[in-house]
């Protein structure tokens, strides 16, 4: 099924992102596809949150904080870090744009920077392929991520990893982290910690 004009979403993508963001949201849309399909999900619908993910990346802040406080239900926490307001206002931009009304792939876009707790298969996917897509992600960093999905609980493993090197970074740059990237660290620690 065909869930966008592909070409013309390209095209947007192109006038309204910058030559890094647009590249990058090539690499996720066809890494998305890659771990829909080895994780028996759609890999249309993969495609498409993927290479819409980051539509809204190249506002200026000014604009996604009045998209969001004018138009959306987003927690505190949301509006801690400027990075993280492109994903609420992507999935509006999806949606009023581009004409997405599938659930799954506007909350896989919502999600994929903060993350939240119980995310679906579908949500960790694109979350995952934010972060291991290869065009314009650090090879070290993949290769720390990418080893995980073929474990037992592979979506899982992937998550904790992506989770830990953004803790990790977020303390290193010394910039506040969203309560609940804390929660979902916690949760998917206990969930697998060795007993």
């Amino acid at each position: 099924m065909d869930y966008i004009n592909k070409s013309e979403v390209i095209e947007w993508l192109k006038k309204n992102l910058n030559k890094e963001r647009f590249e990058h949201s090539i690499g996720v849309s066809e890494t998305a596809k890659e771990l829909a399909e080895m994780f028996n999900l759609d890999t249309e619908k993969a495609y498409t949150a993927g290479l819409l993910h980051d539509c809204a990346k190249c506002l200026p802040n000014d604009e996604l904080l009045t998209i969001m406080k004018t138009n959306l239900e987003v927690e505190d926490c949301e509006l801690i870090n400027p990075k993280t307001f492109h994903s609420p206002v992507g999935a509006y931009l999806a949606k009023t744009i581009f004409g997405i009304t599938d659930e799954e792939i506007l909350s896989a876009i919502r999600w994929h920077t903060l993350g939240k707790l119980n995310m679906t298969d579908f949500e960790k996917v694109i979350f995952i392929a934010d972060k291991i897509e290869p065009r314009t992600r650090p090879q070290e960093y993949i290769d720390k991520i990418k080893p995980k999905l073929s474990l037992k609980n592979g979506l899982d493993m992937a998550l904790l990893e992506c989770f830990k090197g953004t803790i990790k970074s977020l303390v290193d740059r010394n910039l506040k982290i969203c309560t609940s990237t804390i929660d979902i660290y916690n949760d998917l620690l206990k969930k697998y910690e060795k007993n």
